[in-house]
């Protein structure tokens, strides 16, 4: 990759969270440290305002507008592939999010390249058997998690098969090798980390109370914790 397009990639790394660290665009780059901060010194005369704060990493300034991000056509066809694995899995939700987004990137794509990508969309497929859980939640459950946002489910348990409501407080998601999404939640009944499959949810609302963000609460931490032992 030649220095322009990196410094391009840069600048759309950048768009696409809140921080990022000079080292996580080093190692995106496989570029010294010293090189990162040359690259961003260059978006920045060129008028780019991006911001930093010591030990954390760097920002794009609210307000800023940057022009459209074109996507490439392996970009588009690696977005299809994802496509087709998303909606083997079978929440209705996911599907109806990632369908719509979809659709906007294909928006901006030139006409051959949508050609070319219509050859493709009935060409793949990730598994001939379809065998995974339908579930509805995932959206709903995904924006609570970013969001700290409490959840009130009715649940149908499938160990004890009661049902039961409660709220919980949602932290993390995970697909298991059962083919079913799974929640991980601090339980508000049980006053434990429980986990809750999305299929066995009946129903599910959002509700005005909030959580506070538990920083040391990582996926790989959780799963050291419950399967090592």
């Amino acid at each position: 990759m030649n220095r322009l397009s990196r410094v391009t990639a840069i600048l759309t790394q950048l768009q696409s969270k809140k921080i990022v660290t000079a080292k996580e665009i080093s190692e995106r780059f496989q570029i010294s440290l010293r090189t990162v901060y040359r690259d961003i010194k260059t978006l920045q005369d060129a008028g780019v305002p991006i911001g930093s704060e010591n030990g954390v990493g760097y920002f794009i300034v609210d307000g800023y507008s940057l022009p459209p991000i074109m996507i490439t056509e392996e970009e588009a066809n690696a977005l299809l592939i994802a496509e087709r694995f998303i909606s083997s899995q079978s929440d209705s939700s996911l599907i109806k999010d990632f369908t719509s987004l979809l659709i906007k990137i294909k928006s901006v794509l030139r006409d051959a390249e949508k050609k070319n990508l219509s050859k493709l969309e009935h060409r793949i497929i990730p598994s001939y058997i379809k065998s995974t859980i339908e579930s509805e939640w995932l959206s709903m459950i995904q924006k609570a998690i970013g969001n700290n946002k409490v959840l009130e489910i009715n649940y149908h348990s499938i160990y004890k098969q009661e049902k039961t409501t409660r709220k919980i407080e949602p932290l993390g998601i995970y697909f298991t090798e059962n083919n079913a999404w799974v929640v991980i939640a601090y339980c508000k009944l049980r006053k434990e980390l429980r986990e809750f499959r999305l299929d066995r949810i009946i129903q599910a609302k959002t509700v005005t109370e909030t959580f506070e963000y538990k920083e040391d609460f990582t996926l790989k931490k959780y799963f050291q914790k419950y399967f090592e032992y």
